[in-house]
């Protein structure tokens, strides 16, 4: 048989959504013949969504960058490699050397987090650059329940996790799994999970502005007010206390601190209180608050809607609350915490306390917003482009994101980006933001690269580990994307275009070995660097792969280098194409706390001095205003995915939804056009009427936008709709994160009339 006809089945985790569903994938010769889910995969057994078969035309895309390319003479043209990396150093280190360090910008986008190379190599070309101007898209996305973790239990990492296949009553708000597979709840085939929910007699009770596909199958679908989230949720946490019911039971009551503090902090949010401010009557309120209070095990789970609005940080801390007041913290069937395979911040350092968390660590130079998690807001991102004076940005690098569809007032980011002075993309694609790079390096396709999932893991319903190998050999020339990024750290150190990746790969894996060794919680701590580096030299490994057997050798369940025979490393798991089920979360309080306590902080100084800001906004309701909220789908996720034909057609998805009420006040009609304007800019959409959404509400999609002059994604640009962050405000964020206010923006509508 020749090379063309032999067909191979090889496995693979989807990197295309947090959901981490197992790939059977079919290969005859150098293409991909089929795609389907793993039936034997241990965690997804067989889904898959229809992003997961895409990722053969995704790798086969013509407008995929194969090249690097330089912008000469305002074209992007493709040139060599060794050209390439000879212009990111005149550029680069040309703005380094004239402005600082801290004239360079960074921006890392959603990708990132799917992708094992940046995961483990991003913070070092960041480092190397030596600018505190970081920013990503956490601001825009999840920021908030990090923050609120971080407060409560010690980290940032410390998120509390839906044991959704354990649980009896499920509220779920600003959530639509049904379209995103979850999100810091990492579970394959999420509809099924609820749908198994309700057919062993538990209840979905889903909370959002619009009938989501989520809330059609619900029990029950209640429509609040965008931005009612942590009002309703302070209600329901104070008619709990109120009623004498709150109890955080026998298992975690030694490990809590603050309870006391709650009831009278949110003894001004009754339900007669908030419910015109969050549109939910107060009998309902107390209804669904007796329902979880009532409940074998319950609990409640809120995402990107109730984290991309003002008060996204308290919601996020209240969502916690109530799951502690319930008895359902750190409990089979309420929240728990996974215990990830290559360890994370609450696996490491002293068990059950730590140095805890905060925010502040510096302020950016503008608006003297805070940093938080390492990055400031990206809704400051502009005003630091084009505002003068020392430290302005000149230059930026970003790695696979497209800011200027999923940022606010995209309009202002446009002018900023065309102000630079110097910009290095890493991407696949030439889109409405790398168009304005100097130079951009892709990436190999996502089938030439290895692959481990070292966030969803920490994020996971269950504990399981998956190694993914690279279904095809990259081009000769084409480099790794961990050496892309650690060659462009040695650039930024000043080590030259001809510095060899492997040198700063080296520097990165003995910092890693030298901070195990001295950790008195590493199962390696007191042995010798000789020794472990003998064992790691015999693997021959290098690059992530290197970090990541090092990581799994000395994580919870590895083989500690020798020490515990029967734990797990890297060739554990490639002898295990199908996963390793490391079993069902188990209870992790108090080891898991890195408070300095030692305790759960139920109630933080930060999150209680925000309940005034909260109190001040139940009585400021305006009935007649006009709020806009986003949603997503299924089939595109994200902007780079409207690139893929098959995710993208049928029938149009980039339109405004409104209520037939609003649509007559309005004067618009179903099929028409109106523009939709807000106090940062305006947008002409298709008008789509529907019932499935809460009256004085309108919703546009997230990260549409395409087209525009400069960019190759021809698909995209066929089906270019419009991009709602022109009508984002970049003054309106959550002042306890710095997330961007994506959901509830102010707006009018008006009919648009073409002659």
């Amino acid at each position: 048989m020749s090379i063309v006809d032999h067909e191979r089945v090889v496995y693979r985790t989807c990197p295309l959504c947090e959901a981490t569903c197992g790939l059977e994938i079919t290969v005859k010769g150098d293409k991909v013949s089929r795609i389907r889910g793993d039936r034997d995969d241990v965690f997804s057994h067989g889904f898959i969504c229809p992003k997961g078969s895409t990722l053969k035309q995704l790798h086969e895309d013509p407008d995929r960058l194969r090249k690097p390319l330089i912008k000469r003479n305002g074209e992007h043209v493709e040139v060599s490699w060794q050209e390439a990396w000879a212009e990111v150093e005149r550029g680069l280190m040309g703005v380094i050397n004239t402005h600082g360090r801290g004239s360079v910008g960074t921006y890392v986008g959603n990708p990132n987090a799917h992708n094992l190379a940046p995961l483990l190599y991003n913070r070092v070309w960041m480092q190397a650059i030596g600018t505190k101007q970081r920013f990503s898209a956490s601001s825009v996305d999840q920021l908030p329940k990090q923050v609120a973790s971080g407060y409560m239990f010690g980290t940032a990492s410390s998120v509390a996790i839906p044991d959704l296949d354990r649980t009896d009553y499920v509220l779920m708000l600003g959530a639509n799994p049904y379209a995103s597979n979850g999100s810091l709840c990492t579970a394959p085939d999420f509809p099924g999970r609820l749908e198994a929910l309700r057919a062993r007699g538990g209840k979905l009770v889903v909370v959002d502005p619009r009938r989501s596909r989520t809330a059609e199958e619900a029990d029950e679908w209640l429509a609040i007010r965008p931005n009612g989230d942590a009002l309703l949720l302070a209600a329901i946490a104070h008619t709990i206390l109120a009623s004498g019911k709150a109890d955080v039971g026998d298992h975690v009551r030694a490990h809590i601190a603050g309870f006391d503090q709650l009831s009278g902090a949110l003894a001004p949010f009754t339900p007669e209180a908030i419910a015109d401010a969050s549109g939910i009557d107060a009998k309902t309120i107390r209804r669904i608050a007796g329902e979880l209070s009532d409940a074998p095990t319950a609990l409640v789970y809120g995402r990107i809607g109730t984290t991309t609005v003002s008060f996204g940080t308290t919601a996020s801390w209240l969502v916690d609350v109530i799951n502690t007041i319930t008895g359902n913290l750190d409990k089979a069937g309420g929240v728990m915490f996974p215990l990830p395979a290559a360890g994370n911040q609450t696996t490491r350092g002293e068990s059950g306390r730590g140095k805890g968390f905060r925010i502040g660590h510096g302020y950016s130079r503008v608006r003297q917003s805070p940093e938080a998690i390492g990055e400031y807001p990206v809704s400051v991102m502009a005003e630091e482009m084009l505002t003068p004076g020392e430290g302005q940005i000149r230059a930026m690098v970003t790695v696979a994101g497209n800011p200027l569809l999923s940022t606010p007032n995209g309009e202002q980011l446009e002018k900023a980006f065309e102000s630079l002075e110097f910009m290095v993309a890493v991407d696949i694609y030439l889109n409405e933001t790398t168009r304005h790079a100097n130079v951009i390096l892709p990436p190999p396709s996502h089938l030439e690269r290895s692959h481990y999932d070292m966030v969803f893991t920490a994020f996971s319903i269950r504990n399981v580990a998956n190694f993914s190998e690279a279904v095809f050999e990259r081009d000769a020339d084409q480099p790794d994307e961990w050496q892309i990024l650690a060659k462009l750290a040695g650039i930024a150190q000043g080590a030259g275009a001809d510095v060899e990746p492997a040198v700063i790969d080296e520097y990165v894996f003995g910092s890693l070995l030298s901070n195990l060794l001295k950790d008195k919680s590493s199962p390696i701590h007191g042995r010798s660097e000789e020794e472990i580096r003998e064992l790691v030299d015999a693997t021959k490994l290098s690059g992530p792969e290197r970090i990541l057997d090092t990581l799994l050798r000395t994580g919870p369940y590895g083989e500690a280098f020798g020490a515990n025979p029967k734990g797990v490393n890297l060739q554990t798991l490639r002898d295990q194409p199908h996963g390793v089920d490391f079993g069902p979360l188990e209870p992790r309080i108090p080891e898991v706390l890195r408070t300095p306590s030692g305790k759960v902080e139920l109630a933080p100084t930060e999150l209680l001095a925000d309940l005034d800001r909260l109190e001040q906004a139940m009585h400021v309701v305006d009935a007649d205003e006009l709020l806009l909220v986003g949603r997503r789908h299924l089939r595109s996720n994200n902007s780079w995915m409207h690139n893929v034909s098959v995710l993208v057609k049928g029938k149009a998805r980039c339109t405004l939804q409104m209520h037939p009420e609003d649509a007559i006040r309005a004067g618009v009609v179903d099929g028409g056009s109106a523009r939709i304007t807000s106090r940062v800019g305006s947008v002409v959409a298709v008008v789509e009427l529907t019932n499935d959404i809460r009256p004085r509400v309108v919703s546009l999609p997230h990260g549409w936008g395409h087209g525009v002059r400069g960019t190759k994604m021809t698909i995209a640009a066929e089906r270019a709709g419009v991009n709602s962050n022109v009508l984002t405000d970049e003054d309106q964020m959550d002042p306890l994160s710095g997330t961007s206010v994506l959901n509830g923006i102010p707006v009018t509508v008006a009919a648009v009339i073409h002659s």
